[in-house]
């Protein structure tokens, strides 16, 4: 089970506009700024206002080396991140759709964001 992920990007309040635009369909939201002190970075919380489980920090990003996914309630969902990651700047990866190679009831999104990480929004039934 993922407790959290740490994302380096370019420009930290272009990927905040973008994540907090694409991930609003799942309930995730931008909440926690963390001033980092003795070494470390400063890094910028989403989650569900409580608990943050994704942090942005300032960097040199490298998308090649990693991909993760958010799960979704339903597939209803997984359409409506698709749509407004789209509308905040997305680049398409893979359209929403089921995808039965992985098996049945896998129903996931892929996008790129602005920095060209891929990643991905199921819903697994």
């Amino acid at each position: 089970m993922l407790d959290h992920i740490i994302l380096t990007v370019s420009d930290v309040e272009r990927s905040l506009a973008f994540y907090n635009a694409a991930l609003k369909p799942l309930n995730i939201q931008y909440f926690m700024p963390y001033k980092g002190a003795n070494g470390h970075p400063d890094l910028w919380g989403f989650g569900d206002g409580k608990r943050a489980v994704f942090w942005l920090k300032q960097g040199r990003p490298e998308p090649a080396v990693i991909h993760w996914g958010f799960m979704a309630p339903d597939n209803d969902a997984v359409d409506a991140f698709y749509k407004a990651a789209m509308s905040a700047g997305a680049r398409d990866n893979i359209p929403p759709r089921a995808r039965l190679e992985y098996y049945p009831g896998y129903y996931a999104a892929d996008v790129f964001d602005p920095d060209g990480y891929s990643f991905e929004v199921v819903h697994k039934s």
